[in-house]
């Protein structure tokens, strides 16, 4: 997809148009009686459609009753939603207020996460905008400041401090467990319309390689879902129906601007990993493993390699001096299975290796000419190889 055509979930508060379609009883025909034909509503007695409406109401208890788990999920998570609007001054890629003030509006959720309370939100909807200047508006119309805000660029990643009576977290679920099919809900801001809620399901995982207006995001490990989100979803939750947050709403494909069934959420475990490391160290600090890794690795080179299926990441060098090189990796090798996860693609390593802990032993499996070979890698400090992975 073009570049103009991935936007983000946030929305400019100020200057923004909203089209709302009505369907008037007006524009719709109605179609012709055959000869003959009697007219539905004269077809039963009285007693007939006090019967069907009897019959009805007993159908929909049963139905209600199997199919109450959205409406129970929504009152479950509802107070957990946030409505976010951020302030700042200068030059950013938001709308410009008379007094040459900037305002972006988005979502967030509340979290526990030890012993204090945080709003997860996209980094996009509140960068820089000092604490004073976010308001942070709850369920019941509250609204306050978050104590500290801290974010990440390279996965679009904000957490922020909060401080106040009777808060009420969300249950983070396991974005591993995800599979494509899972029915979710996303809640949000759209348009500034606090807490609104769309339904459908994941439509795929792993999306990676978007063009995200000028954040070129480092780290993409997309959820993708067909639930509708619009501008000002952004930073708002994914839910599972075990009422569980599983991703943080953050961009949408689209060619008017609005939601056309194609959303992107960051996993839960991308976001929480990142949210543990910024409030603990207060940037984040990645592994390194030290590989260049071949974009062209695809069917026709696994083939040739005698791989039986296309999986993993192909390494096409070795960085000198790096753990890689330390642990005798080599040239050709593909790396199938990293710290017990199994590698779909280079993007999934290059993920898995950023969220591993700086210093750790971690095993390797790798396939080197027709065979397979266990060994373990050492990753370093990602930030004193800048121009590496």
């Amino acid at each position: 997809m073009s570049r103009d055509s991935h936007r983000r979930g946030s929305r400019t508060a100020l200057g923004v148009g909203l089209l709302i379609v009505l369907l008037s009883a007006g524009g719709i025909a109605s179609l012709p009686l055959a000869h003959g034909q009697t007219p539905l509503s004269q077809a039963l007695s009285p007693e007939q459609r006090e019967q069907q409406y009897d019959q009805l109401a007993r159908d929909y208890a049963q139905f209600e009753q199997q199919f109450s788990l959205l409406k129970r999920v929504v009152k479950l998570v509802s107070g957990t939603v946030v409505h976010i609007e951020a302030t700042h001054d200068g030059l950013s890629t938001g709308t410009f207020s008379a007094r040459g003030r900037t305002e972006e509006a988005g979502s967030g959720v509340l979290v526990d996460l030890g012993d204090k309370m945080y709003v997860l939100t996209n980094r996009h909807v509140i960068k820089e905008s000092p604490a004073g200047n976010i308001k942070v508006k709850l369920e019941d119309g509250r609204i306050i400041h978050p104590v500290r805000t801290w974010s990440d660029r390279e996965t679009d990643v904000a957490v922020m401090e909060v401080e106040d009576d009777d808060l009420v977290s969300a249950r983070l679920g396991n974005s591993d467990e995800v599979e494509i099919g899972d029915f979710v809900v996303a809640v949000g801001s759209p348009f500034g319309l606090s807490r609104s809620v769309t339904y459908g399901i994941i439509s795929a995982k792993g999306r990676h390689g978007l063009e995200l207006g000028d954040d070129q995001l480092g780290f993409q490990d997309f959820l993708q879902t067909d639930a509708a989100i619009n501008p000002g979803n952004s930073g708002g939750p994914l839910i599972n129906l075990r009422g569980e947050v599983i991703g943080i709403n953050t961009a949408i494909a689209s060619a008017s601007g609005g939601n056309e069934g194609i959303g992107f959420s960051i996993p839960i475990n991308m976001v929480k990993a990142i949210a543990q490391r910024l409030i603990v160290d207060g940037h984040v600090v990645r592994a390194f493993l030290g590989v260049k890794l071949d974009a062209e690795f695809g069917p026709t080179m696994a083939s040739r390699m005698g791989l039986p299926v296309l999986q993993g990441a192909k390494i096409s060098a070795i960085i000198p001096d790096s753990p890689a090189a330390a642990s005798q990796l080599q040239v050709e090798d593909v790396i199938f299975e990293f710290d017990g996860v199994r590698i779909v693609d280079d993007n999934h390593l290059v993920n898995i290796v950023s969220l591993t802990d700086v210093g750790k032993s971690v095993p390797v499996s790798l396939y080197r000419h027709g065979q397979s070979i266990q060994t373990s890698v050492q990753v370093g400090n990602r930030g004193e190889y800048p121009a590496s992975r």
